[in-house]
This record gives structure tokens, sequence and C-alpha cells, in this order.
């Protein structure tokens, strides 16, 4: 009978787990296999900064004899083994480690590479904190923008309000004519004036909506004794000054 190889699918099928009897031949197999190795390593040549590597742990993880010079020194000074520096004891026990510097990049460059690092997370976070604030910014813009446009539109409705009781109470005393064209809310499918007509006057486009509100207002209250606000006919200009303020408008708000 033929010997079988150790590395045929017969064997690497069987069960080598822990706890199961091995196959004799596999067993010698890896014992030769590990063997091998260990004298292959043993045999390998080692390359020259793994030798200065080994001589240097070896010196660094020995202490300081006698023939060092500058134990000698030290001992003559007074100092023991094991003992801190100082004449108090408050210095170091073990000498100050040894940094071995294994890249070839210059003296220098691994901290000029830390400080460029460390720029470049500031400069990181400074853009985070410019881009969050401008973020703010634009968040609080939109709100103004959004309530000076509801404030807007509130007083336009306001201005349609007066408009239409001013044209009401106006009526009701046969002024057929509006003191301002604008007094009165316009007629939808009235045709349009021409722009030569009225060049002298103040035309609509002049005024702001506010000032449009203030001055129909004074004009309710003086002309009808009518405050739009409260919504209340008052009988004369005592009686609107006493019962109406003149800042209702605010309380109204």
């Amino acid at each position: 009978d033929e010997e079988e190889d150790y590395m045929s699918d017969l064997f690497i099928q069987q069960d080598v787990r822990p706890g199961l009897p091995m196959v004799r031949r596999v067993k010698e197999a890896l014992q030769k296999e590990g063997k091998q190795k260990e004298a292959n390593e043993k045999n390998r040549q080692k390359s020259l900064k793994e030798e200065e590597k080994e001589r240097r742990d070896l010196v660094l993880r020995s202490a300081l004899g006698n023939e060092n010079k500058g134990f000698a020194l030290l001992q003559k000074m007074g100092y023991k083994s094991g003992q801190a520096l100082g004449r108090s004891g408050e210095g170091i026990v073990e000498p100050i480690p040894l940094n071995i510097k294994t890249g070839l990049s210059g003296l220098g460059h691994e901290e000029l590479k830390k400080r460029k690092a460390e720029e470049k997370l500031e400069n990181y976070r400074q853009k985070l904190h410019m881009k969050k604030q401008a973020n703010e910014q634009a968040a609080d813009q939109f709100r103004i923008r959004f309530k000076n446009k509801q404030e807007e539109r509130k007083m336009e409705g306001d201005l349609r309000k007066s408009q239409r009781a001013c044209q009401q109470l106006d009526m009701q005393k046969d002024i057929g004519v509006p003191k301002e064209t604008w007094y009165w809310l316009e007629p939808e499918e009235e045709d349009k004036k021409d722009e030569d007509d009225n060049e002298d006057e103040c035309t609509s486009s002049d005024l702001s909506v506010s000032e449009k509100l203030h001055i129909l207002t004074a004009y309710l209250r003086k002309e009808h004794f009518y405050c739009i606000w409260c919504g209340t006919t008052y009988e004369d200009s005592e009686d609107l000054a006493s019962n109406c303020p003149g800042d209702c408008a605010a309380d109204h708000d």
C-alpha cells in the first residue's frame, strides 16, 4: 500500500477539533512544519535595523553600572541607585526616555504636521461657526420679513375698512365726491382717469399704506366723530375725546 499524502483531502476533511483524537501522521506533519518554521526563523539573517533595535533595547533595559562615568560621579556626590535626583529628592527616578526617530523626515516635521492639523481643525470649526451664524441670521431675516408682510397685510385690511366706512359716512351726509380719491374704495369696473388730470395733486402712489391709514383715521374722527378702531360713532368732538382716546389704535392691535 502506498503511503497517503498528509495534505490530501482525506486528511484535511477529518475532524481535528480540540478534544478529539488526531491522525498520527497529520500530527507529526504539523509538528514537523512548526519545527521547520522555527528553524527558518533562527537561520534568517537579521537586517541591520533589527540588530540595532535589539542592541538599543538591551541597553535601555539594563540599569546603569559603575562603569558609567555619569553614574559614578553621582555616586561620589551621595546618590544611591533607586533614589530621585535633587537635594530633597524631588527630581526624576528613571532616566529621560529615548525617543527613536524612525522616519526619513527632518527634525520638527512631526510638530509641523501636528500644528497644520490643528490649524486645519480650527479653520473647520470657524467655518462651521460662521455657517451657523449665517443660517441664524437668514432665519432672523426671514422671520422679520414674514412679520413685516403680515403687518402690512393687516394694515391694508384696516385701510380697506376705513375706506368703506368713510364712503358710507360721506354718502350719509350727501357727500358725492371723496375729499381724496383714495378715501373711498375704487370701483372695480370704473374706468380710471388720465394721470395728467392729477399731476398737481397727491396721488395714492405717493403715500404709504400706514400714511393713508393715519390720514383717513384723523379724517373720520374729525369729520364724522367716528373711530374705526372702536367701531363707534360719537355725538360730538367732546364725546369722542372723553370716551375714545387718540391712541386706541395701539390697544386694538
